[in-house]
């Protein structure tokens, strides 16, 4: 069955409804008053789940480098009266981003990897994760199974759980966990001290 593609916090669909959500979230294991950044943060719908699990407290910064994204999340967030969340215009591939180095507790990487050439693109990416994320810090990549579907990026586009280990070895993150959701899969990283 095929899931249901919305259109939920801001602009744009969302693969927020590809998987349960409470399971993705309980497995983030989210605690009050963490930094948390949402790499590609598209409608926003899992920018808003970490914001009321994170709370008042805590920060969800939400990047994306689209502008009509970003205002969409932005006026979300306002209307659902989330003040921890911060909406801003950035690209990944063209680093720094307007983040502080080692601020971030997690670092939620939802269907954005399988967007970039990670061959060519890789080392810039990564290695701006690791300046971003504090030492401890988790990094949370969430990709589409490598599997051919009618919906979901292209087959060839698509990276199996190994290829985006190969692709972060190097960097100063240590895997800790691989859970199946169903049409995605969420690779769970620690970033050494």
């Amino acid at each position: 069955m095929k899931p249901e593609v919305k259109k939920c916090g801001g602009n744009g669909p969302s693969s927020y409804w590809m998987q349960d959500p409470v399971l993705l979230f309980d497995a983030l294991g989210i605690r009050p008053g963490e930094e948390i950044l949402d790499l590609g943060c598209g409608a926003g719908d899992y920018t808003l789940e970490a914001a009321r699990r994170t709370g008042e407290g805590g920060c969800v910064t939400a990047v994306d480098h689209w502008p009509p994204t970003v205002d969409g999340m932005a006026a979300a967030a306002g209307a659902r009266g989330l003040t921890q969340v911060r909406a801003l215009k950035a690209d990944l591939l063209h680093p720094p981003l307007p983040v502080a180095q080692n601020s971030v507790d997690l670092c939620m990487v939802f269907t954005v990897l399988h967007i970039f050439d990670m061959e060519r693109f890789s080392d810039r990416v990564f290695r701006e994760l690791a300046r971003v994320i504090r030492p401890g810090g988790r990094l949370a990549v969430l990709e589409c199974k490598k599997e051919e579907w009618s919906f979901g990026p292209p087959l060839h586009m698509r990276l199996s759980p190994g290829e985006v280990e190969t692709f972060i070895r190097g960097y100063g993150f240590q895997k800790t966990g691989l859970k199946n959701f169903g049409y995605n899969y969420l690779l769970s990283f620690t970033l050494e001290a």
